[in-house]
C-alpha cells in the first residue's frame, strides 16, 4: 500500500501560504516599511513648513539621525545580540511606533498653536517643541534600525532554515516590498497633506502607526509561535558547554558551582572568550561608564576580523556616489532643463529597473552561486556606469575645469559684497538641507534657465543611472545574504550594526563632497569620483570573491562545482584567530 501523504489541493496550498511564517513576515515588514516611508517623507515637509519654508530644521534633523546611527550602530547591534529575539522585536517595535505617534501629536499641537507658542517667553516654548520633535524622531529612527537588524538580518534567516534558495527568495521579496513602499507611501501621505492640511497629515500618520503597531505586534507573535527555532539563538548552547569544560577544573578548586561560573560568552572576531564572572568583574563607576566604548570597539574589531569584511566594505563604498535619484541628481537635472514630469517618469523607470535587478538576483544565484552572482552584478553595474562617464564629456555637458569648486562655493556663500545672494541662497539651502536629510526636495531657482544646445549628456547620465540599478540591487542582495550566512548568529546584530554605520559614514562623505562642489560645472567631477568609488568597492568584492573561489570565479558553475561552493558559502562560525 502506498502510505504517501495525499497531495494538497490548490485551496489548501493557498491557505498554507497565507498562514505561513514567511507570509506573516512579509505582511509585518510591509506595514512597518509603509509607516517608515510615510514618516520619513512627512517629517521633512513638516519641519520645513514649521520653520518658515527654511530647510534648517530638516538639515539639523538629518545630521542628528545620520550621526546617531553612525555612532550607535554597533551598540544597537550588540543589544540585539544580547537579548531574546522576541523581546528585541517587540521592544523596538513599541519604541519606534510610540515615538512616531508622540511626534505626530506634538506636531499637531505646534501647527494648531504655533503663533501662541512663538509669542510666549520670546519663542522658547516653540524652540523646545522643535528640539523635542527632532530628539523623539531620532529615537524612532534608532528603534527602526534595531527592527531592521533583528527582522531582516536575523528572523528571515531563521525562518528560511538552512535553505539558501529560500533565504534568497525571502530577501528578494523583502527588497521588492521596500522599493514599492518607497514609491507609493510618500504619494499617499503627500496627497493627504495636499488636499487636507499638515494637521490632518500628522493625525493620519499617528493613527496609522497606532493601528500598524497592534497588527505588527500580533504578526510577530504568530511568526514566533510558528518558528520554534526563534526561541533559541544559535551558538549559545555550544558556547556554554565549552565554557563548562574549560572551567570545570577551576570550579572544583575554587568551590564554585557551575551556575556561578557559567556566564555567557563574548566573541571577538570569531574568537570565543569567556565573559568575566560577577565575582571578578570590575563594578567601578569608571568601568560602567566606559563599557559602551569597549563594546563599540569590540564591535568594529569583530567586523574587521570577519571573512566577509571586504564584501561589507564594498557595499559601503557604493554609498559614496551622486549617481542616484536623490535631491542632488534631481537638482542637477533641473539645471539641465528637465522638468518634473520627465523626472517622475525617470524615477518610475529606475524603480522598475531595481525590481528587475531584485528578480534577476534569485535567477542568477541559482545558476551561478551566490559569490559569483555578486561578481556578475558588479561587472554589470560598472559597465552601465560607463555611460555616466561618457556623459561628462558628451555634448551638452556643463563641465568646466577652469571653475574652481571651492572658489565657487565661497562665492555662493558670500556673494560679491559679502552677503548671501537670494538666488544662490535657495540653491545652497535646498542642496544642503536635502543632503543631510535625504528627504526634502530641492526647488530650483525661479529664473528661467537658458535652453541647452544638446541633451545628449543628461540623457547618457540618466540612462547609465537607471541601467546600473539592475546590478546595484542584485549586488546589494548578494552582500546581504553573504553577511546573513557567514556571520555567527551570536554576532549578527553587532556586525549588521557596524555595517549600517559604515553605510552612513560613506553616505555623509558623499554629501560633504557635494557641499564642497555644488555648482553644475563641477558635477562631472563628482560623477567621476562616484564611479571611482564604485569601482574601488567592486575591486574589494573581487578580492573577497577571488580569495573564496580562486580562478573558478570566471568559470561556468557545473553541478559538481555548485556542490563544492555550497560548502564554501554555507553558514559557519568564524574561525579562531
Amino acid at each position: 500500500m502506498d502510505n504517501a501523504a495525499p497531495k494538497k489541493t490548490c485551496c489548501e496550498s493557498v491557505r498554507d501560504f497565507f498562514t505561513s511564517a514567511k507570509f506573516l513576515i512579509y505582511m509585518g515588514h510591509a506595514l512597518s516599511t509603509w509607516g517608515d516611508r510615510m514618516w520619513n517623507f512627512a517629517v521633512a515637509v513638516f519641519l520645513v513648513e514649521l520653520y518658515g519654508n527654511s530647510l534648517l530644521l530638516t538639515a539639523v534633523y538629518g545630521l542628528v539621525v545620520a550621526g546617531s546611527v553612525l555612532l550607535l550602530g554597533a551598540l544597537i547591534g550588540d543589544w540585539v545580540d544580547r537579548n531574546p529575539r522576541l523581546k528585541v522585536a517587540q521592544t523596538s517595535l513599541l519604541v519606534q511606533n510610540s515615538c512616531v505617534i508622540l511626534c505626530g501629536i506634538v506636531l499637531m499641537v505646534v501647527f494648531q498653536y504655533k503663533d501662541q507658542l512663538a509669542s510666549m517667553y520670546n519663542g522658547w516654548p516653540l524652540t523646545a517643541c522643535y528640539i523635542m520633535v527632532i530628539s523623539i524622531a531620532n529615537i524612532a529612527n534608532l528603534a527602526s534600525t534595531a527592527t531592521a537588524i533583528t527582522i531582516q538580518r536575523d528572523w528571515v534567516v531563521v525562518v528560511a532554515g538552512q535553505d539558501s534558495s529560500t533565504l534568497a527568495d525571502m530577501n528578494a521579496t523583502v527588497r521588492i516590498i521596500d522599493q514599492l513602499t518607497n514609491i507609493l507611501a510618500p504619494m499617499l501621505v503627500g496627497q493627504i497633506m495636499a488636499f487636507g492640511s499638515h494637521f490632518i497629515g500628522c493625525g493620519f500618520i499617528s493613527g496609522w502607526n497606532l493601528c500598524s503597531m497592534c497588527l505588527e505586534y500580533a504578526l510577530l507573535w504568530k511568526v514566533y509561535q510558528k518558528t520554534p527555532a526563534l526561541a533559541v539563538k544559535g551558538g549559545q548552547k555550544e558556547q556554554e558547554q565549552e565554557l563548562k569544560q574549560l572551567n570545570s577544573p577551576r570550579e572544583m578548586e575554587n568551590g564554585l558551582t557551575p551556575e556561578e561560573s557559567s556566564q555567557p560568552l563574548m566573541t571577538d572576531g570569531g574568537v570565543v572568550v569567556a565573559r568575566p564572572s560577577p565575582s571578578t568583574k570590575d563594578t567601578s563607576c569608571c568601568y560602567q561608564v566606559t563599557e559602551p566604548l569597549r563594546t563599540l570597539k569590540a564591535g568594529w574589531v569583530s567586523y574587521y576580523n570577519q571573512n566577509i569584511f571586504f564584501a561589507g566594505m564594498s557595499l559601503s563604498f557604493l554609498y559614496m556616489t551622486v549617481l542616484g535619484f536623490d535631491c542632488i541628481t534631481t537638482g542637477y537635472a533641473y539645471t539641465q532643463g528637465l522638468n518634473g514630469s520627465v523626472l517622475s517618469l525617470l524615477m518610475g523607470a529606475s524603480a522598475i529597473a531595481g525590481i528587475c535587478g531584485t528578480v534577476a538576483f534569485t535567477w542568477v544565484r541559482k545558476k551561478c552561486g551566490l559569490i559569483r552572482t555578486g561578481f556578475i552584478s558588479g561587472v554589470a553595474q560598472l559597465s552601465c556606469l560607463t555611460l555616466c562617464v561618457a556623459s561628462v564629456f558628451a555634448p551638452g555637458s556643463p563641465l568646466d575645469l577652469t571653475v574652481s569648486p571651492f572658489l565657487d562655493l565661497y562665492s555662493h556663500l558670500v556673494g560679491d559684497r559679502g552677503t548671501l545672494p537670494e538666488a544662490d541662497h535657495s540653491i545652497m539651502q535646498g542642496l544642503t538641507g536635502d543632503i543631510l536629510s535625504g528627504n526634502a526636495t530641492m526647488v530650483p531657482p525661479m529664473e528661467e534657465l537658458p535652453p541647452l544646445q544638446s541633451y545628449m549628456s543628461v540623457c547618457l547620465l540618466f540612462a547609465g543611472v537607471i541601467a546600473a540599478r539592475l546590478g546595484l540591487w542584485s549586488f546589494d542582495l548578494t552582500v546581504t545574504q553573504l553577511i546573513q550566512e557567514s556571520v555567527a548568529e551570536s554576532e549578527r546584530g553587532v556586525i549588521n550594526g557596524v555595517q549600517n554605520s559604515m553605510n552612513y559614514l560613506l553616505d555623509l562623505l558623499h554629501f560633504i563632497m557635494v557641499i564642497l562642489a555644488p555648482n553644475p560645472e563641477a558635477f562631472g567631477v563628482l560623477v567621476l569620483i562616484s564611479v571611482s568609488f564604485v569601482a574601488m568597492g567592486h575591486a574589494m568584492y573581487f578580492r573577497f570573491a577571488f580569495k573564496s573561489l580562486g580562478t573558478r570565479i570566471f568559470l561556468c558553475c557545473s553541478p559538481e562545482q555548485k556542490a563544492i561552493e555550497a560548502i564554501v558559502e554555507s553558514p559557519s562560525l568564524p574561525t579562531t584567530v
